[in-house]
């Protein structure tokens, strides 16, 4: 399959650096923002100043208000907050052609419906090829040409290696993977337990607590997970485990930052309020939970942040409702 030419949907800092990534791997790049005045510092200042500050954009990528120009593409990357993927598609539905390649790049689960990426893409779209590129990487660290390894999850092998080719350049990796149920999982999931895992150092409860909380946040993403239909060997990946551990361990993530505001005392309101970029987690954990109730899954952490998050609970209280819980065998 020749791809060529490469549409991003989302103007953010995720979609930015992802016109960066096919830009550098010699694609022609096109980029769709809702904003206009993202469209005009891309086309006419080379930059995304709201969204990715401080990056230099190669003059090539080009910027667009008009989803039809996207679609027209080899093949689609779709960079849209996860609560805004359903809306998306179905402005995008009258310009996508049969077999052309939609990537999915965002992370969570749709909170009305209970749905991953693929599984709305698959509502909107029931003939679209789907992809999903997930795993640890930072917006500006991709942007800035750091090296990154993610993964490439389609049902179609030839697809997979061809779009890990067309998007591979030095600095950026992909591993194709089969499982898309499994990239998902992990790509949305962990960011709930970046909540947990900033609340535990904005309560300064130690590298030790934050190491703990790290590894019994990987167990329920495991169980949730392979309870789904998800294979094992995807989660302990650059999708599951990768991801957990780098979206965990730095304040970068908007998830781990808020739960560090959270642990010095902000309400979730108060933290959103200030943000203009989205943070998925707090929609993935109700979504999260809810799956886990009707399947009987056992996700203490994720329902403590999802308790936190909503203000059911308090920080104090649900830290000790953990830490209160019966002892068990760890591989339960």
């Amino acid at each position: 399959m020749q791809l060529q030419t490469i549409g991003v949907v989302g103007g953010g800092a995720w979609g930015t650096a992802l016109a960066t990534v096919a830009r550098r791997a010699g694609r022609e790049v096109l980029l769709w923002a809702h904003e206009p005045e993202t469209v005009a510092a891309i086309n006419e200042t080379h930059a995304n100043p709201a969204y990715l500050p401080g990056v230099e954009l190669d003059p090539a990528i080009e910027a667009t208000s008009q989803l039809s120009d996207v679609a027209a593409c080899d093949a689609v990357l779709v960079v849209s907050p996860a609560q805004h993927l359903r809306g998306i598609l179905g402005a995008l539905k009258p310009y996508v052609r049969d077999g052309r390649p939609l990537v999915l790049c965002c992370k969570g689960i749709e909170q009305q419906s209970g749905l991953l990426m693929s599984q709305v893409t698959a509502d909107v779209l029931p003939d679209a090829t789907i992809a999903v590129l997930s795993g640890p990487s930072f917006a500006a660290e991709v942007a800035r040409q750091l090296p990154v390894a993610v993964t490439l999850a389609t049902g179609k092998e030839d697809l997979g290696r061809d779009l890990s080719h067309t998007l591979r350049s030095p600095a950026f990796r992909c591993y194709w993977s089969h499982d898309v149920l499994g990239a998902e999982i992990g790509g949305a999931v962990k960011n709930v337990y970046a909540i947990a895992a900033g609340i535990v150092v904005g309560k300064e409860l130690g590298k030790s607590a934050q190491a703990g909380l790290i590894t019994r946040s990987f167990a329920e993403m495991a169980r949730f997970g392979v309870a789904l239909g998800a294979a094992l060997e995807t989660l302990i990946g650059l999708s599951g485990l990768g991801d957990l551990v780098l979206t965990c361990g730095s304040e970068q993530s908007r998830n781990m930052s808020l739960g560090v505001a959270l642990g010095r005392g902000a309400t979730t309101s108060e933290v959103l309020s200030e943000r203009l970029s989205v943070t998925e987690g707090v929609a993935t954990a109700q979504a999260m939970v809810g799956i886990a109730r009707a399947r009987g899954i056992e996700l203490p952490i994720a329902e403590a942040v999802h308790a936190i998050v909503s203000g059911e609970t308090s920080v104090d209280t649900a830290i000790g409702a953990l830490l209160s819980r019966p002892l068990r065998a760890e591989t339960e």
